[in-house]
């Protein structure tokens, strides 16, 4: 009996989290998260707070269109790359080679820095320093030093 109720408790929490899951504005709210907006606020789409922003209207009518249409997911936002470049995109699609590599070589170039900063602080701890040769001990030397001395006394 308890196998069976935590079965159906299982079965009814998988229900309700995929409620309301293919409907439009959730879908709209997914889309427009993974989007920007081109007026160069640097903010994503649906979050565009830039007063009197001449892009973002627009933009959500186009994503209101191509939802409406019955485009996928993937093919709205190729369509929004497409017509506005992958600028629009807030990460890159995962189909294109070169838009990925674009986006997380400056994290990898960032990562080889700091391991090539740590080797090098590692490489000159290491280094033991020179031993410093002790001067000869001459008469010269010895008459110089009294000489500083005096000169240096108050």
């Amino acid at each position: 009996m308890l196998k069976r109720s935590i079965h159906i408790l299982l079965l009814l929490t998988v229900a309700f989290s995929m409620l309301g899951a293919g409907s439009p504005d959730t879908r709209f709210r997914e889309l427009g998260g993974k989007m920007m907006c081109t007026c160069g606020c640097a903010q994503m789409l649906l979050e565009c707070n830039h007063v009197g922003c001449p892009d973002s209207p627009h933009l959500i009518a186009e994503l209101h269109q191509q939802i409406a249409a019955g485009m996928t997911n993937a093919g709205i936002l190729t369509w929004f790359a497409d017509k506005y470049g992958p600028t629009v995109l807030a990460a890159p699609l995962r189909d294109n080679l070169f838009d990925r590599t674009t986006w997380y070589i400056p994290g990898a170039v960032l990562l080889l820095g700091i391991l090539g900063v740590i080797l090098l602080v590692r490489y000159w701890k290491s280094r033991q320093p020179a031993p410093i040769a002790p001067l000869p001990h001459t008469p010269s030397n010895d008459a110089l030093r009294d000489r500083i001395r005096n000169e240096t006394e108050y």
